[in-house]
């Protein structure tokens, strides 16, 4: 699913209460806010759905694919996300 067609399912859903242009902002609020709470709390949590928190990668060696060169790739910081098992569920 895109960030269009997300926008058009809250419009279809609150069709005549909503434009679409409050629609879309309605789903900026929303991952503005999560990516908020994840950058804050180092984690956000919503009950059925699922976690999302931030991992931590230690520095390793690599190498470039297209040199074969031997490189060293940084430390850095990603957001991985734990299904809540009513989620699994409908899967």
């Amino acid at each position: 699913m895109t960030k269009a067609e997300l926008i058009e399912k809250m419009y279809e859903k609150h069709n005549g209460e909503v434009t679409k242009k409050l629609a879309a902002e309605m789903v900026e609020t929303v991952f503005e806010n999560l990516a908020g709470a994840i950058r804050k709390d180092k984690r956000f949590s919503y009950p059925g759905f699922g976690t999302f928190v931030v991992r931590t990668r230690k520095a390793r060696p690599g190498r470039n694919p297209q040199t074969g060169e031997a490189i060293k790739i940084k430390a850095s910081k990603t957001v991985g996300f734990r299904a809540a098992k009513a989620f699994k569920d409908k899967l």
